[in-house]
């Protein structure tokens, strides 16, 4: 949003203390597991769509720009609903990537409320925890496809990363009573 102060800068020593809060770990958690939950999945969707679902190359093409067209669109959306009700993250989640502006909101609401003038650190860590979901699906996503499980089992691991994340969520909500 537009109406977020910078801050000045922090010592390093200050910065540390993000991630020392419960609470901005659990948004952090959740950020990771929830993607990386979805990214188990995402990493092999070609192989997903062509050898288990018997797809052409070409129509899995036409299925991928639909999904890419689709994370947009939800992005959108969840950073206006976001920026109007914070406390719909729980909703969001119900929907991909629309969450990633909530839960980035989330995260700077938790520093500020926590950690005044650290809302900048705490959205950088938020960034990272996302690129380590991804790396984490990546790499489990990786692992099912080489067991015997095989590329079919993948979005069945993701959905447990995901109910990890979802799980996560609600402890946060309990903990925050939101």
């Amino acid at each position: 949003p537009k109406n977020i102060k910078q801050s000045a800068p922090l010592r390093l020593i200050d910065q540390l203390k993000v991630i020392k809060n419960p609470s901005i770990l659990l948004v952090l958690a959740i950020t990771a597991f929830g993607y990386g939950g979805t990214f188990v999945t995402f990493t092999y969707l070609t192989p997903l769509l062509e050898e288990v679902t018997g797809f052409s190359s070409n129509m899995t093409s036409v299925f991928l720009l639909i999904y890419g067209i689709a994370i947009a669109i939800g992005n959108i959306i969840g950073g206006k609903v976001s920026n109007n009700k914070p406390v719909t993250l729980f909703f969001m989640g119900i929907l991909a990537f629309s969450n990633v502006p909530a839960l980035q909101l989330y995260v700077v609401k938790m520093a500020e409320k926590y950690l005044p003038g650290t809302e900048d650190v705490a959205s950088a860590l938020n960034i990272a925890a996302f690129n380590v979901g991804i790396a984490i699906g990546a790499y489990v996503g990786g692992m099912v496809v080489e067991s015997s499980l095989g590329v079919a089992a993948t979005p069945w691991v993701g959905g447990i990363l995901v109910i990890v994340g979802f799980l996560l969520t609600l402890v946060l909500f309990k903990k925050e009573k939101i």
